[in-house]
């Protein structure tokens, strides 16, 4: 009786993860988007004791960076265990030293990485293939697939055909584009494939292992005389690969029925027009292949699946012998070469045959592009040219080196019967969330076929995001964003005015919205476009106002349960009563680690999801004008670049749109532009209850809440409530709170910091709906556009309240709400920020503080402001240093220079005197900038060699800030050689560490940071070993300044060691405790500073300052700055966030051992602090 098949509804991550599962011994694994969720598939199956085919659970193992894995694979490899590892982009890089090893040494391994850019003139997180065919000279096999279907069944062909044929194996298939979407796809398990491994070579690589009992020695060292042909020696073992994978894949097509080639090909028997491609775009090839099929057209496809060794033979004997015309598509760039790798091998294979047909190549998809059927289309339609293009690009407009084919209107070619929908959703509602259960709800309830892929920008939670789902009654291989849906759903109103949300959008087809407008407000709100497309297409409207009733039910701003019960109910795509109760199992299944309350306000969203209405559609609004376009006279770069890629219309840009900044140069301030107007529930000021604390605008995470005090010009065109400014240097003036309510995200902890006034009824900032706060965008422009920064008026940097005098640098980012990182950003900014130079790790600082279009450092009035780049991971405080390098180079020849003119006649003795006098103080900022002013003009005026020299490097006269930012996962781990390195080299350099306790960017994965107790990702039943200590490990230095710190325990504190460690004329070392939304606080983002404060009571952060100029003094230069903590509300505070709280849940026996572990080592911690602060010093 044959097997019934099982189907899963599944991402081709978890596709790749559940096959090496089966295979894997051991893993060695660390986290980069998008491969990371596959090894925390791993890592939570061996916490849940499922068994691989061994009948083991597999080992699984985080390392300190994806060298470091490589690393461990290679060291467990040659002990006998079968490891595996996940990679992508410039983690996939660093493993290549190793992979050179594991080639070498033949051991049988496989990498399975889902293919990403990498990093050049920008970062790009999005898939292509760039990493991979940089790792082709390795010697490791490569094996290629399209779909998640094609991931499930052929991981385990590069499994199988490792073991036997000893050649290690890269498996890769897109990343996003493969690696996230979800498919229903037939799913095989162990007893399927455990027959067929080989066992007699299983057996010869164990007796291959290193052993004391039978010793042997590998990677030795050789020399010219035989090198040569040692390495050749291992040839016989690639030229047996494709046999072996060949034989592999057809033992698969016996399991599945599903029929693999090394190259499979489809399309016309007698083609004439072949294109030759690999990965998702395959899928897409295949539906222009039918459309132009049914048209006559004589078209195919080849598509690769082992990329390396590329067999010949096997690629000849697939392509049709009719072919007179290829197309080679690359999705990958190589500058400078004659093309790009696939195309180069196609060529030399066709080089020496008869009658070979015409090859061009062409570029496509870098940076996961949008790769669509109609662009496939252009393709064929190039080749059908006299003379076809070389060297295309599809999916772009070339206007500079004209490479690109001339671009068609998208059609629809998922076949008959395929229903597809859009949602517009916001960062962290849990729009996403709810439509990967929708469409697993689906694929596991009937017998529909189902896709889902999401879209997002860079920004954090709080960045747009749009879930693309299709649902249809046959296999869905539309492989590119839903472009013709039949259903959108529109989950935040603003976004009417910012994306064109109905484009698409067919006719009869259905629309939601979540909104907080009724019947004929709503109708008097939508644009005019919105309503002149519904009139024309003939569109059913629906509305429903999701957020007061999450609001209501007290899920704050998750409006996903509610408005994914809403689609259910509108479109009936399955029973209704079927759908909800799968959502209610899945609810159970997504929150209920979060405790028994949440399950049941989620239970009630969904019944609440019926409360929508239709709106009446006015035939009249068919013929309806456009709104009246809104002038401004904002720069040409905002509104030809900035606004169109904000607007979620990027593609439409070309390529002359970057000249002039071909090198990745972005400017700087273009965040101020967006205005997105995305919170809920924004700050109002009341003045009778404010003391001008200014505590609001210190901890706001994204500036959007300032002090402004005006003098008495500025007051003359102000409308709006303001107090008598206090203090001696604002005589005379006025001052007022004012918020930014487009720039806010809502977090509210402006309002939870807020002393208020007790005396005159509480606080001063309450949260109020942003419609009834709107009339404040006016007044925010009046304080920005026309009253002047008065921070020369105070001492910025004495105290908190003058502090936030100071225009913030870095203001409007794309952080999460309420995130605990930004603040110690933006405050930098403000007291160094005009002289500051940032070397940013890549992570979420470098994510929210450098994504195009958005960038929030900007500048001040003199258009001074702080200089930022991003280089890697791994290297950003060495990246740091070498720009303290170029500076100090710099500014010793300016030293040289100003000697030089001492002798010059031409000088004159004022200048000299000015050049003597900034010799001297070099090292002094404010007196550098004193004499900058003076500096300047003078040598300007000057005609001598040495001053034309001085001016040409006038900007080096400021002695610099340098500021070196990275998160735990870059300083603990990944970096911490290089941050070792740079702080023992003695140079003047600020090193920020933003301590999350995860790495935040790549979804709240474990670091050496994370502490003992705490659930993270690759800690899947709780940290077991104790949170390094960075700070007493760079004290043991003795010459560089350490502090600890944590805004909201204590302000005055954070800006004391701020202040400090930048005056410190050595290294510096700031760890900023920063709650993050991986932490789960159940308080919510809005009491992150409090949670802050919590932390410290309780003992678990303590804040101290190491000071090494304390100690040149005579005195201790350690200080402990927290209190004596309260240890009875240790365990409260654990409890107050869901990555502890869930340990108790998931794991109820061990989490009191661990909970009690973890208080032992912050006593622990503690109490090593106060020995030190009792040594004696002299």
């Amino acid at each position: 009786m044959a097997k019934q098949k099982k189907f899963i509804t599944c991402d081709g991550n978890q596709a790749a993860a559940h096959i090496s599962y089966m295979f894997s011994e051991v893993a060695a694994i660390y986290p980069i988007t998008p491969s990371s969720t596959m090894a925390e598939y791993v890592d939570e199956w061996s916490a849940a004791g499922r068994k691989n085919i061994f009948g083991e659970t597999v080992l699984v193992q985080e390392m300190q960076s994806e060298g470091g894995a490589a690393g461990a694979v290679h060291g467990s490899l040659q002990a006998g265990a079968l490891t595996t590892t996940y990679t992508a982009s410039q983690g996939l890089l660093l493993m290549i030293p190793n992979m050179y090893k594991i080639a070498g040494e033949l051991l049988p391994c496989v990498f399975h990485v889902s293919a990403r850019t990498i990093a050049s003139h920008a970062l790009c997180i999005f898939g292509d293939h760039q990493d991979v065919m940089a790792c082709r000279q390795t010697g490791f096999a490569m094996l290629a697939e399209g779909s998640v279907q094609e991931v499930m069944d052929l991981a385990a062909v590069a499994h199988l055909s490792t073991i036997k044929s000893r050649v290690p194996f890269v498996n890769f298939f897109d990343g996003f584009r493969t690696s996230h979407e979800i498919q229903k796809i037939e799913l095989l398990e162990n007893e399927d494939l455990a027959g067929l491994i080989d066992q007699k070579a299983l057996a010869e690589f164990r007796s291959r292992a290193l052993t004391p009992e039978s010793p042997v020695a590998r990677g030795m060292a050789e020399n010219p005389d035989h090198f040569f042909q040692h390495r050749e020696s291992s040839n016989p073992f690639y030229d047996a690969v494709p046999a072996i994978v060949e034989e592999y894949m057809n033992e698969i097509s016996k399991i599945t029925g599903r029929k693999y080639g090394l190259f499979d090909y489809y399309g016309a028997e007698d083609a004439e027009h072949v294109i030759i491609a690999m990965g998702s775009v395959t899928e897409a090839i295949r539906e222009a292949v039918d459309h132009l099929r049914a048209q006559g057209e004589k078209v195919g496809l080849v598509s690769v699946h082992l990329y390396r060794p590329f067999s010949a033979k096997h690629f000849l004997s697939v392509l049709p012998k009719t072919t007179k015309r290829i197309a080679v598509l690359d999705r990958t760039k190589e500058p400078g070469a004659t093309g790009e790798p696939l195309y180069l091998d196609v060529k030399d294979v066709l080089y020496n045959q008869k009658n070979a047909p015409l090859v061009v190549g062409g570029r496509y998809g870098l940076g996961s592009k949008d790769t669509t059927p109609s662009q496939i289309l252009s393709v064929f339609e190039n080749l059908a040219l006299a003379m076809p293009k070389n060297q295309f690009t599809i999916g772009i407009e070339d206007d500079v080196t004209f490479t690109s084919l001339p671009r068609k209107e998208e059609i629809t070619l998922g076949g008959a019967g395929l229903f597809e929908a859009k949602f517009y959703g916001l960062g962290a509602d849990g729009t996403v969330g709810a439509n990967k259960n929708s469409v697993k709800i689906i694929g596991d309830n009937t017998n529909k076929y189902c896709q889902a892929y999401f879209e997002y920008d860079s920004k954090k939670s709080g960045g747009f995001t749009c879930s693309h789902l299709r649902f249809g009654d046959t296999p869905i291989r539309s492989t590119y964003l839903v472009h013709t849906p039949n259903f959108v759903a529109c989950h935040v109103q603003a976004y009417l005015n910012m994306y064109d949300v109905t484009r698409g959008l067919r006719e009869n087809g259905t629309f939601l919205l979540n909104t907080i407008w009724t019947g004929e407000e709503l109708a008097k709100h939508l644009p005019n476009h919105v309503k002149r497309y519904f009139a024309k297409k003939n569109i059913k409207v629906y509305y429903i106002n999701a957020t007061k009733i999450a609001q209501e039910i007290g899920l704050g701003n998750r409006t996903n349960t509610i408005l994914q019960s809403a689609f259910f109910r509108i479109t009936e795509v399955i029973p209704v009563d079927l759908a909800v109760e799968e959502m209610k199992k899945f609810i159970l299944k997504s929150y209920g680690k979060k405790g028994e309350e949440v399950v049941k306000k989620n239970y009630t969203a969904v019944d609440r999801g019926g409360a929508y209405e239709q709106l009446v559609v006015d035939p009249a609004w068919a013929s309806l004008p456009n709104d009246k376009a809104v002038e401004n006279n904002d720069p040409a770069f905002i509104n030809e670049v900035v606004r169109p890629i904000n607007a979620q219309n990027g593609d439409s840009l070309s390529v002359s749109a970057f000249k002039g900044i071909e090198d990745g140069t972005w400017h700087q301030g273009t965040s101020k532009y967006e205005k997105r107007g995305v919170a809920a529930f924004v700050p109002e000021w009341e003045p009778d209850n404010c003391i001008q604390c200014n505590k609001c605008a210190y901890v706001c995470p994204h500036a959007s809440i300032r002090p402004f005090v005006l003098d008495e010009s500025e007051q003359k065109g102000a409308n709006f409530d303001m107090l008598k400014a206090v203090g001696k240097s604002f005589d005379g003036m006025t001052f007022r709170i004012q918020v930014d309510v487009l720039d806010c995200l809502g977090c509210g902890n402006c309002a939870d910091v807020c002393p208020g006034n007790p005396k005159k009824g509480g606080k001063a900032l309450t949260m109020k709906p942003l419609e009834t706060q709107l009339n404040q965008v006016e007044n925010w422009n009046y304080c920005v556009d026309n009253v002047k920064t008065k921070q020369h008026l105070v001492d910025i940097k004495a105290n908190v309240k003058n502090s936030q005098f100071a225009t913030p640098l870095f203001e409007f980012s794309g952080a999460c709400s309420g995130c605990g990182e930004t603040p110690y950003v933006k405050l930098i900014t403000q007291l160094f920020g005009d002289r500051e130079m940032v070397a940013n790790a890549t992570g979420c600082s470098s994510i929210y503080s450098g994504s195009v279009p958005s960038t929030p450092y900007t500048t001040n009035e003199k258009g001074q402001g702080p200089a930022w780049a991003n280089s890697l991971f791994e290297d950003f405080c060495e990246f740091g240093m070498g720009m303290t390098l170029a500076n100090d180079k710099m500014r010793d020849r300016l030293v040289r220079l100003m000697q030089e003119a001492q002798s010059s006649t031409c000088c004159s003795d004022e200048l000299k005197g000015l050049f003597t006098e900034w010799i001297e103080n070099r090292n002094d900022a404010d007196k550098t900038k004193e004499l900058a002013v003076q500096i300047v003009p003078a040598v300007e005026a000057c005609d001598c060699d040495s001053c034309k020299q001085i001016s040409e490097l006038s900007h080096y006269l400021v002695k610099r800030s340098q500021w070196i930012i990275g998160g735990d996962g870059a300083s603990y781990d990944i970096g911490y050689g290089g941050l070792d390195h740079v702080i023992a080299s003695g140079k003047d350099v600020n090193i920020l560490v933003l301590d999350t306790e995860v790495y935040s960017n790549t979804g709240g994965q474990a670091s050496k940071s994370t502490p003992m107790g705490a659930i993270a990702k690759f800690a899947a039943s709780g940290k077991r070993v104790r949170k390094k200590d960075l700070g007493m490990i760079a004290t043991t230095y003795g010459y560089v300044y350490v502090a600890q710190v944590a805004m909201g325990a204590d302000q005055a504190q954070c800006l004391k060691a701020f202040r400090e460690a930048e005056a410190y004329p050595g290294p510096s070392l700031i760890i900023a405790y920063s709650p993050c939304i991986s932490h789960g606080l159940k308080a919510g983002m809005g009491k992150s500073q409090a949670q802050q404060a919590e932390a410290v009571a309780c003992g678990y952060w303590q804040l101290w300052r190491y000071n090494p100029m304390l100690e040149e003094a005579g005195q201790n230069p350690f200080t402990l700055d927290s209190k004596e903590p309260d240890w009875s509300k240790f365990q409260e505070f654990l409890q107050s966030e869901v990555r502890f709280s869930s340990v108790m849940k998931q794991y109820p026996n061990e989490a009191a051992e661990l909970f009690e572990a973890a208080e032992e080592n912050a006593k622990w911690r503690y109490k090593s602090y106060k020995r030190l602060l009792s040594q004696g010093w002299e």
